[in-house]
């Protein structure tokens, strides 16, 4: 491994790390909205995972958002689906499988998170910072 991006919130998030290891997962999801954890969907059961809707769909609480193993997956509060994974996979119990956005805001799931775009930074910094791992990703 050529460098780490931290991925926990906080000052370091994006931040590369050359040496050594980035923080432990904390497994709490920030919180949006005045939800966290309750905005992450998670498999019911194990098996294949069978989607009812797309993300973007703006959802009402308790719509259906997909099913596993005949399980219903329910939207625990209105709001905009913002991921989920794709139709027909296979996915173990206490997965993430989506999450739901409660702000009323539709243009905010085609639009990179903070998150994703300090990450995204991260990455970039390390590529052009290392010329070896340029190299090693076939760009001059």
């Amino acid at each position: 491994c050529h460098a780490v991006i931290e991925t926990n919130r906080g000052h370091n998030l994006g931040r590369v790390i050359w040496e050594g290891e980035p923080e432990s997962n904390t497994g709490i999801p920030g919180v949006i909205g005045g939800y966290g954890e309750e905005r992450v969907l998670r498999a019911p059961s194990s098996g294949i995972l069978h989607t009812k809707i797309k993300i973007g769909d703006r959802l009402m609480e308790k719509s259906l958002i997909a099913e596993v193993d005949g399980q219903e997956v329910l939207a625990p509060f209105e709001g905009t689906l913002r991921g989920l994974l794709r139709n027909g996979t296979h996915v173990e119990q206490g997965l993430k499988i989506g999450d739901l956005d409660p702000r009323d805001d539709p243009s905010l799931w085609v639009r990179v998170s903070d998150k994703s775009r300090s990450i995204g930074g991260g990455v970039l910094e390390a590529i052009l910072a290392c010329p070896d791992l340029r190299s090693a990703l076939w760009i001059s």
